[in-house]
């Protein structure tokens, strides 16, 4: 179907507006476009909300009630360069409060300023602090525990899947990947189709993996491309968002098929008419849509409340 006609109408908006694509700019002004796509709402109040400052990597802790049924460790998009903990805070605290869970933002360290595998890091100390505090955070002793995250906290989120299961860490309940980077290879045929070159295009991604991992021999790892991996039984099951009008499409069906072989339960979604990032961006109808759908796969794995 054609490009949905709210995300083609913001595009004709920001190309109006002067805004340059990621790969014409420096990692600094990246940022500042990022904060001002930032939607301009709060998002549902939330029971408690907690900073938590840990050896160089800030969380936000999300509580949405006096009850929680687990606790979602998020990891936020952006190209592993920009994003920060209040780019998505009104997603986050939708996420909070549609499936009773504690949400845990990480505001991990980003590239150039701190290259692969800075991010990986963080994000474990990170999954070390809720794993630790388990009980708080996801509402039992033996509460759920859920990593999630877009676009490249989707490829951290997998990444990390796959470390904790290596490693024999079989509290995590599911891994939720909404449209993630994958694999390191720009020369598909997804990559050089016009219609996909929006909010984020070929030449982004070319710029992204630059600043992440700039040695192009360690792209392939399985620590940067998780669909390299070759074994991937173990893993806790997976939701899998994906865009109809994104470079990273058949890349994130592609790690969703690759978990099925594996014998691991997979949900799957392509979403027709959406671009890349449409989920995290509240004022679109069909992100609503997208968190109604990833809120109802995850509920099955929740404690009662």
């Amino acid at each position: 179907m054609a490009l949905d006609n709210e995300s083609a109408r913001l595009l004709e908006r920001l190309a109006a507006s002067g805004m340059k694509p990621f790969h014409q700019i420096q990692p600094v002004e990246a940022r500042d476009v990022m904060a001002s796509l930032r939607p301009d709402i709060v998002g549902p109040p939330m029971l408690r909300v907690e900073e938590v400052q840990l050896s160089g990597v800030r969380l936000r802790v999300l509580t949405p009630g006096t009850s929680v049924r687990g606790a979602i460790l998020y990891l936020h998009g952006g190209g592993w360069v920009v994003g920060n903990l209040d780019d998505f805070d009104p997603f986050a605290r939708q996420l909070a409060h549609q499936t009773g869970c504690t949400v845990v933002l990480v505001d991990y360290r980003l590239a150039p300023e701190f290259p692969f595998p800075a991010a990986l890091d963080d994000i474990e100390q990170a999954a070390r602090w809720v794993t630790d505090r388990r009980t708080e955070l996801a509402g039992a002793p033996n509460g759920p525990l859920i990593v999630a995250g877009d676009s490249a906290g989707g490829n951290l989120a997998a990444v990390f899947a796959q470390r904790a299961a290596q490693c024999g860490e079989l509290q995590w309940a599911l891994q939720v990947l909404i449209y993630p980077v994958t694999q390191a290879d720009l020369d598909g045929p997804a990559y050089h189709d016009p219609h996909r070159q929006l909010l984020l295009s070929r030449e982004d991604m070319r710029w992204f993996w630059d600043h992440y991992v700039p040695d192009v021999s360690q792209r392939t790892q399985v620590a940067a491309s998780p669909l390299a991996a070759k074994d991937l039984r173990g893993l806790p099951p997976a939701v899998v968002v994906t865009a109809e009008y994104d470079v990273l499409r058949e890349e994130g069906e592609a790690y969703a098929e690759r978990l099925r072989q594996a014998g691991i339960a997979v949900s799957a979604r392509c979403f027709e008419g959406q671009m890349h990032g449409f989920v995290t961006m509240p004022l679109l109808a069909a992100s609503g849509l997208a968190l109604d759908w990833v809120a109802e796969q995850i509920k099955p794995y929740l404690r009662d409340a």
